[in-house]
């Protein structure tokens, strides 16, 4: 039974969940269908952005109750294996050389929560809730742990990964995990606008800015760094992108990225 809907719409991909009757809650099968998805909004040239989305109430409710008593009789090594599977999709997602945003409308708890943390924006209703639920259960947020700890830091997280407390939209935005919190009917219209701002840029340029950012952050400003981002910037410049994009500008006509289509 597919769990996930996948459509490409004016060089933009939707990714659904569509498990309503769960409030989304994901197992290893709806896992894999992720795996998938984000393996073709990665390989597909017509795809230059991707929205993480879900049908229902809830956002995504965390792990399936059923999964998770199949993982309980799990020995250790499939165990192992199974999480290796959740860590692997989280990696995929948060490498995807595209801009990705997620559409958050009721609950996101556990899981979900990497989910939204490997995505480059997000956007929630102003109803939305967020909670890291794993210690509830006796469990720890393991596999999304890298993630959610680089979009709320340190700090916040020694906090919400012990108490699993719920806590608002207004909070996932002062954190960091959320970009924006806007009333549930302008939900998409605050995503075509950014949408908008996405496809006005060169496709190439994002897609190396986006891996700019990863193998900058944290490192030194020294002489390494300066030549390597140097030789990013020179390597643009003299790029087919890079020179239709500076000729464009100099002439004062549209960039050939700015022609849309629907797929």
């Amino acid at each position: 039974m597919t769990t996930i809907d996948f459509t490409v719409k004016n060089s933009v991909a939707y990714v659904t969940f569509d498990r309503a009757e769960k409030h989304n809650a994901f197992d290893d099968a709806m896992i894999g269908e992720l795996t998938h998805c984000f393996t073709k909004v990665t390989k597909q040239d017509n795809i230059r952005a991707m929205v993480l989305q879900a049908r229902g109430k809830s956002f995504s409710a965390g792990a399936d109750i059923a999964w998770m008593q199949r993982m309980a009789n799990f020995t250790r090594e499939q165990n192992q294996q199974d999480a290796m599977n959740l860590a692997l999709m989280l990696q995929l997602l948060n490498t995807i050389p595209k801009p990705t945003i997620a559409r958050i409308q009721g609950a996101a708890f556990g899981g979900a929560v990497g989910l939204i943390a490997c995505c480059d924006m997000a956007v929630a209703s102003e109803s939305s809730q967020f909670c890291l639920s794993e210690v509830r259960l006796g469990l720890v947020p393991a596999t999304i742990s890298p993630y959610v700890i680089a979009a709320m830091g340190e700090r916040a997280c020694r906090r919400y990964f012990q108490t699993a407390e719920i806590f608002s939209a207004p909070e996932a935005k002062s954190l960091g995990l959320v970009s924006e919190v806007v009333l549930p009917s302008e939900l998409d219209e605050q995503i075509n606008a950014l949408l908008e701002k996405i496809l006005g840029n060169g496709p190439q340029a994002v897609a190396n800015t986006k891996a700019l950012i990863s193998e900058v952050c944290g490192q030194p400003i020294d002489t390494q760094l300066m030549t390597y981002t140097s030789q990013r910037i020179a390597d643009i410049r003299v790029s087919p992108e890079g020179q239709q994009g500076l000729r464009a500008f100099l002439q004062k006509q549209p960039a050939p990225w700015l022609e849309r289509h629907d797929d």
